[in-house]
């Protein structure tokens, strides 16, 4: 049976115009994305199959080409419409932060946070810079690999804020496990870089930790 066959009220697209995307399973949203099956597969098998193979959406955002383009009915027009989606979405997050609501919208900052590092397969450390306002300059990369305090430079980040201009920071790193308990080392990093900006006068507004797409704040667990 095809979807199109489906009673109306069980098919992805008429279930996200009446009740919103919100209501759709991660298979319904990614079978409106394929949009057509193949012979004897509906989209919502195929994503289903994407979805078993890979595990997770964030494993399957994260797919390298090659990957990606073997499972059945997959391909560089998918893979590329995919990497499309994505890459939008990060924008339009990061464009709300441009506009000042990194400190007013936490959840503008997490989904950002969480669509640029949940589905790296590495460690990954980033900064976000913001100005008195909380509008963001820049948002940067700045080590990569297993984090500890030997590993993650406090003169670098130091550095980039008086490059920036910048009146505060915003750390934020994964963990490819999909924790997001802090470590020892994690809460011993943070306050080591708390007191290098102290010194020229730049305040740490909060530190992410991304697992996937669960993301903690320190603030708001008193880590701070």
């Amino acid at each position: 049976m095809t979807i199109k066959e489906w009673p109306a009220g069980e098919r992805p697209r008429e279930k996200l115009l009446e009740h919103g995307a919100a209501a759709l399973s991660d298979a319904e949203l990614l079978a409106i994305f394929l949009r057509i099956g193949v012979t004897g597969k509906s989209a919502v098998d195929l994503a289903r199959i994407l979805l078993n193979q890979f595990g997770s959406l964030n494993r399957i955002f994260a797919a390298q080409r090659g990957e990606f383009n073997a499972i059945l009915g997959m391909g560089d027009a998918k893979y590329t419409q995919l990497q499309a989606v994505i890459e939008m979405a990060r924008r339009a997050l990061r464009e709300e932060l441009v506009q000042g609501v990194a400190l007013n919208s936490p959840r503008a900052v997490r989904d950002y946070l969480a669509l640029s590092l949940g589905h790296l397969p590495h460690e990954c450390f980033t900064v976000l810079f913001v100005d008195a306002q909380n509008r963001l300059l820049a948002a940067e990369e700045m080590f990569r690999g297993t984090l500890t305090q030997t590993s993650v430079y406090p003169r670098e980040i130091v550095k980039k804020a008086l490059a920036h201009n910048a009146a505060g920071v915003i750390f934020a790193h994964n963990h490819p496990s999909g924790t997001t308990e802090p470590s020892h080392a994690d809460k011993l990093l943070t306050e080591t870089l708390k007191d290098a900006l102290n010194m020229v006068d730049v305040r740490v507004l909060d530190h992410f930790v991304v697992g996937g797409r669960k993301v903690l704040s320190f603030a708001e667990h008193g880590l701070l």
